[in-house]
């Protein structure tokens, strides 16, 4: 009977155990199709950094046919990596309860790209007889660029995401993602001249990551694990090796290569993305509250979105980062 006793004492310490240690299940959302761009996200998984913080992170991809937005809010997603602030302006502006937590990019990655030996710099663009811009693009961005420095509608015509019309015509200039078009429009044979938005004023974050409202409040210790151990995953990607990362991401989208993710990588630190600003003393994944404040401003000034339309204190917070977590690593691998 002791020994009976003796035995489901210790199954049952076990058993208790295996409980503790147990990993959080996390599913994390993306805002498109796998690419170096979430390349920090896949390193987490692939050298073991989540399941250290004691997380089980899934990654599921958006896409052209998949819009991950709504299950943040379903509870079909814990975390969710948006464009930028905008997204997030608009949920506090219709009453959806999520808060950035972390913001990935310093700069976004948005821009305009022309045929080299056209124009010289950005305001040279105001003299483009063509510019191609998407619909959304028209009601976010280029509202801005009308405003701040003086676009005209006219010269506007939809973009669809296609560079057959830029690469036919010389003149012609149209949006484009930094790390993206620039490189498909080198492949087929163009010299494309890019003027990142952010270099030119417009100072939204990218690659923001969105929690529920609720579980920022009631669960901070998750959203806490869950951002550090992103940074991390950032900083080795960055910095390390990125071999098992990039494995995931092909695994995930065959349409990716090696050459393709070194190219985008390339182009990243070229453009000064990531590891920039802020993020040098504070830690990648910074935001600085006074610059979100800021955008929201230049947001009502350019009529993207109504004075007194968002309470700008549910945008966002800062308390998961800005305390130069991952530094170290950086210092080790750098």
């Amino acid at each position: 009977m002791k020994k009976l006793i003796i035995y489901l004492l210790g199954s049952f310490i076990i058993l208790s155990s295996n409980i503790v240690n147990a990993a959080d299940k996390v599913v994390f959302g993306t805002n498109w199709l796998a690419q170096g761009g979430h390349g920090g996200f896949y390193q987490a998984i692939a050298d073991g950094t989540y399941e250290k913080h004691g997380l089980d992170v899934e990654i599921m991809m958006g896409g052209p046919q998949m819009n991950n937005r709504p299950m943040l809010i379903a509870g079909k997603l814990d975390f969710l990596m948006t464009g930028n602030l905008l997204l997030s302006f608009d949920n506090v502006r219709n009453g959806i309860p999520t808060m950035v937590v972390a913001a990935f990019f310093q700069k976004d990655p948005q821009a305009m790209i022309s045929h080299e030996g056209h124009y010289n710099n950005f305001s040279d663009l105001t003299k483009a007889p063509t510019i191609l811009v998407s619909k959304d693009g028209q009601f976010s961005f280029w509202k801005w660029m009308v405003n701040a420095h003086g676009f005209k509608d006219e010269q506007v015509k939809p973009y669809a995401y296609n560079l057959a019309q830029f690469l036919k015509d010389e003149k012609m200039v149209q949006q484009a993602y930094g790390t993206a078009e620039p490189l498909y429009a080198a492949a087929a044979g163009a010299k494309p001249k890019t003027f990142l938005l952010a270099d030119q004023g417009w100072t939204t974050y990218s690659t923001t990551i969105e929690a529920r409202t609720e579980m920022v409040e009631n669960n901070p210790d998750l959203v806490q694990r869950f951002v550090n151990a992103s940074i991390e995953g950032w900083y080795n990607f960055i910095y390390g090796d990125r071999t098992a990362a990039y494995g995931l991401i092909m695994k995930d989208n065959p349409e990716m290569t090696k050459e393709k993710l070194d190219k985008e990588m390339a182009q990243f630190e070229k453009l000064g993305i990531i590891d920039v600003g802020d993020a040098l003393k504070k830690g990648i994944g910074a935001m600085d509250m006074n610059r979100v404040k800021s955008f929201h401003k230049l947001s009502i000034d350019s009529g993207i979105i109504e004075e007194g339309s968002v309470d700008i204190n549910k945008v966002a917070t800062d308390q998961f980062v800005n305390k130069g977590h991952g530094l170290d690593i950086k210092a080790k691998l750098n």
